[in-house]
């Protein structure tokens, strides 16, 4: 049976931050045993034309397939953020990641309207915790509806979570606007401070959520990240790819 969207997962390559060369990106990402990735800055820099097709050429020789971009922070610079989506675009990547900023955000949501509409490519906005502009849902939904179709959510669930949202429910409110998936867990003590596990190992109800992507027939990009073992994150996201995969 072929596994579905939500449980087809990659990998934010900030996962792998501290192997900053594509080749040890690479090698990284097959020994957890995938072949997406959503590519952040710090495996290539976006913002350098000169740099993007060297960067798609390695990662397809090595079939290694680019199904986002992120997490980008967009403030309406057109011409800098258009050669974003010309990365994406040059790479197959069907996503960007991205945040908006309180003093920019309506002049930065028109521009990446347009830029996402032109290029074919959804935006999908990264809810980063209550303590950032864009964390909390009623924040969310005004951005979406202000994007026009062109801009939906890019659920992180750890983070969601930090900001007392519910991912499953956010999944039900907000169906056919959930673009992307960042598959993160925390573990909150009774001051509401958070440690990072395994997804399914914290608070994140796992089966629960992947269901419910499933059921709101979820046509997105779906990553795990992982933070919490930079120096040797291998067996832990291994281990998410596997949880991930075995559910029903």
């Amino acid at each position: 049976m072929p596994l579905s969207t939500a449980r087809d997962v990659g990998v934010q390559s900030w996962s792998f931050r501290e192997s900053k060369t594509l080749p040890e990106l690479i090698a990284q990402l097959k020994a957890v045993g995938v072949t997406k990735t959503e590519l952040c800055g710090v495996h290539c820099n976006f913002d350098d034309a000169a740099a993007h097709q060297p960067v798609v050429d390695q990662l397809k020789a090595a079939g290694i397939q680019v199904v986002s971009i992120g997490v980008q922070t967009f403030t309406g610079d057109f011409k800098k953020e258009r050669q974003w989506f010309e990365f994406a675009k040059k790479a197959g990547a069907k996503h960007i990641s991205a945040h908006f900023r309180v003093d920019s955000f309506r002049e930065a949501v028109a521009s990446t309207r347009a830029l996402s509409e032109a290029y074919g490519i959804r935006v999908g906005i990264h809810c980063h915790g209550g303590y950032m502009f864009g964390g909390s849902l009623d924040i969310i939904n005004h951005l979406i509806d202000l994007g026009q179709g062109q801009i939906g959510i890019n659920i992180d669930t750890a983070w969601c979570m930090q900001a007392h949202g519910n991912p499953i429910d956010w999944v039900k409110k907000l169906t056919g606007k959930v673009y992307g998936v960042h598959y993160k867990d925390f573990v909150f003590d009774r001051a509401g401070q958070w440690s990072e596990t395994v997804a399914g190992e914290g608070n994140l109800d796992l089966p629960g959520f992947v269901k419910a992507l499933d059921e709101a027939a979820f046509d997105g990009m779906a990553v795990i990240e992982y933070e919490g073992d930079p120096k040797n994150p291998v067996p832990p996201i291994a281990k998410a790819v596997a949880k991930i995969r075995a559910l029903a």
